[in-house]
Formats: C-alpha cells, sequence, structure tokens
C-alpha cells in the first residue's frame, strides 16, 4: 500500500510543484516545501480516512504548509510587469542579465504562448491569497468546488465567492491592460520582450497560431478568460522550454517594481 501511494505522489508531483510555485514564484521555496509535503504525508499515512482522493489530501497538506510562506508575500501591483520593463529599459546590468539568463533556454526562443502564461501567473498574484488559491483549484488544477473546501477547509459559499470575484478581477484587468485583447492596453511587457528576444517574423507567425490572440477582439471577456486558461492549463511553470527565464523573471519582478 505504501509504494501504490508513493507512486500516485510521483505521478501528480509537477502539478503540486507548479501550483506551489505559481503561489510562491520562487522554485526553491517551492522545491522545499514540496519535499517537506512529502514527509509529512508519509508520515501522516495511517491518518488517510479516504474521505477524499489521496491528491486532495495531499495538497490540503501541502498548501497548509505553505501558509507560513505565504503571510510573507503581499500581492501585487497590477502594473508590477510595466514596472519591471521600466527598470530594465533604464538599465543595462539588468537587460543584460535577463539576455545572459534567455540564452541558457533550450532553443532560444521565446514563445508567446509561454508569455501568457508567465503574464497570467502575474495577474494571479495581483488578486486576494484566497482567489488565487481557488482559481488556481478550480480552473488550472480541475479540482471540484467540494475538494476545493477539503483542501483550503474554506465554506462553499467563500470558496464560490473567491471565483466569481477571481475571474471578474481577471477579466477586467486583462480587458483594460492585455495587448493581445484590448490592442491599446496599457501593458507594453508584451513589446518590450518580443522587441528584445523574438524575430519579429518569427513573432508573427507564432501569434498567428494562438485563439486568444486571432479572436483577442472579441467583446465576450468571459469567453477570452476562458482560452487564456485552457493556454495555461498546457503549460508547466517549471518544466517548458523557457521556464528558466519565466521563472527568473518571476522571482525577481516584484523587487523590480519597487526600484
Amino acid at each position: 500500500m505504501l509504494d501504490h501511494y508513493q507512486k500516485e505522489f510521483l505521478d501528480f508531483k509537477n502539478e503540486l510543484s507548479s501550483f506551489i510555485f505559481r503561489l510562491l514564484t520562487n522554485k526553491q521555496d517551492t522545491e522545499d516545501l514540496v519535499q517537506d509535503t512529502y514527509i509529512k504525508v508519509f508520515e501522516k499515512l495511517d491518518t488517510f480516512q479516504k474521505k477524499s482522493s489521496f491528491k486532495t489530501w495531499v495538497f490540503s497538506i501541502a498548501l497548509n504548509t505553505a501558509k507560513n510562506h505565504l503571510t510573507k508575500y503581499k500581492r501585487w501591483k497590477e502594473n508590477a510587469q510595466d514596472l519591471g520593463a521600466n527598470s530594465h529599459s533604464k538599465s543595462l546590468e539588468l537587460s543584460t542579465k535577463m539576455k545572459v539568463v534567455f540564452e541558457q533556454t533550450p532553443e532560444r526562443n521565446y514563445e508567446i504562448k509561454e508569455h501568457i502564461n508567465y503574464c497570467f501567473n502575474c495577474i494571479n498574484k495581483t488578486l486576494l491569497l484566497k482567489q488565487q488559491i481557488c482559481l488556481l483549484l478550480k480552473e488550472v488544477y480541475h479540482f471540484k468546488v467540494s475538494e476545493i473546501m477539503e483542501i483550503t477547509t474554506f465554506s462553499e459559499g467563500v470558496v464560490k465567492h473567491a471565483l466569481a470575484d477571481a475571474r471578474k478581477n481577471m477579466m477586467r484587468i486583462f480587458k483594460d491592460r492585455c495587448a493581445f485583447i484590448n490592442k491599446n492596453g496599457t501593458c507594453h511587457q508584451c513589446t518590450t520582450l518580443k522587441g528584445v528576444l523574438n524575430p519579429n517574423q518569427d513573432t508573427h507567425i507564432q501569434e498567428q497560431q494562438i485563439k486568444l490572440i486571432k479572436e483577442g477582439n472579441s467583446d465576450n471577456h468571459e469567453y477570452l478568460l476562458n482560452l487564456r486558461l485552457e493556454l495555461v492549463n498546457g503549460i508547466d511553470p517549471l518544466h517548458s522550454n523557457n521556464s528558466i527565464l519565466n521563472i527568473y523573471m518571476l522571482e525577481n519582478l516584484e523587487s523590480w517594481g519597487t526600484n
């Protein structure tokens, strides 16, 4: 039985790690926390009563373990990406460091779909913590409301309100800021990164392959958010072509925005 649960843990370990990373935006803290979770799970395995799935039970232990870390983090500003881009435009040291990190990526090609995922992570960090958690668990990791209640110990009403408010805030922010949805949006992070890291022709080709961008002029912002979530679902922020660069940016964005 122990072997069975160890195998099951390993089967969803990447999901658990990416969930925690999206909350903490720090790779080393994430690795430490997942390891702590593994130890706690198998120390407490005899207390698992099978009232929920093993995966749900593990996520609840991981989230509880993360609480001390999460209290240290503040909500990000909605223009955090712009502040980061401005810092790089004014600092040769920062822009050079970003290019050096980019050179470590496998194909040295900054994929637009991964930038959309990175942007989602940034905007999610601007939400209230309970909204961040519930949105990720429901829309990215596909837990049911009843399972989210188990993981978070929130009531059904709190979970449903957090989800509704998270989606509403996401739609508002993306409508006002996203360069792919609102062509006059205030976010110029996309333009900065495309200009610095990608040939224009390659960027253009990538954009035409992404449904969110092709349909960005739609007035149905619920639909556009769902397209974004569909794209995010397919990208692991810790194990993707651009993860080295995106982890670097997520780990440093908050400090760049306060410089």
